[in-house]
């Protein structure tokens, strides 16, 4: 058990920096770049954050299924639904796939037509940004239903 506590620890100051930067971004940074018309404010916040961000996003992930393998919750049983820890599991599992498709979508499609000046593609790239962020804070939300011992759709 004191593996798992590790676990959790790491996984918890990962979910603090992955969705406490995507808040920063969200509300502190993408504002002003709206207001401006300027993919330069945004750029700037992710490429340093990028250097922490991603790192914990991987984190998240490698404790996240340790944790649900403690529990018991093995790749089988994955989007079962059957049991209130294998919901929040698989919820979480499909946040997380939800945030791999925004982040293909915008590296594929959005970013490099930002960094060329194209600035139609902002608004998008907006919306992608607080879908990231909604889905972090969700899978915060949903994680912390782990300690009730997970819940039933």
């Amino acid at each position: 058990m004191a593996l798992h506590h590790l676990y959790l620890i790491i996984h918890l100051l990962s979910a603090t920096i992955w969705t406490g930067g995507h808040l920063i971004l969200a509300i502190g940074v993408l504002p002003k770049a709206l207001k401006y018309r300027d993919f330069k404010y945004i750029y700037q916040f992710e490429k340093p954050y990028s250097a922490i961000g991603m790192p914990s996003l991987l984190f998240l992930v490698i404790t996240g299924v340790l944790m649900a393998y403690d529990f018991g919750i093995k790749t089988g049983v994955w989007f079962s639904f059957a049991t209130p820890m294998e919901t929040v599991v698989s919820l979480k599992l499909i946040c997380l796939l939800s945030t791999v498709c925004f982040a293909i979508s915008a590296n594929m499609r959005l970013i490099p037509k930002l960094k060329k000046g194209d600035m139609s593609k902002l608004n998008e790239m907006a919306v992608h940004i607080i879908c990231v962020t909604l889905l972090g804070v969700i899978m915060v939300i949903l994680g912390s239903f782990i300690r009730y011992g997970g819940f039933m759709l």
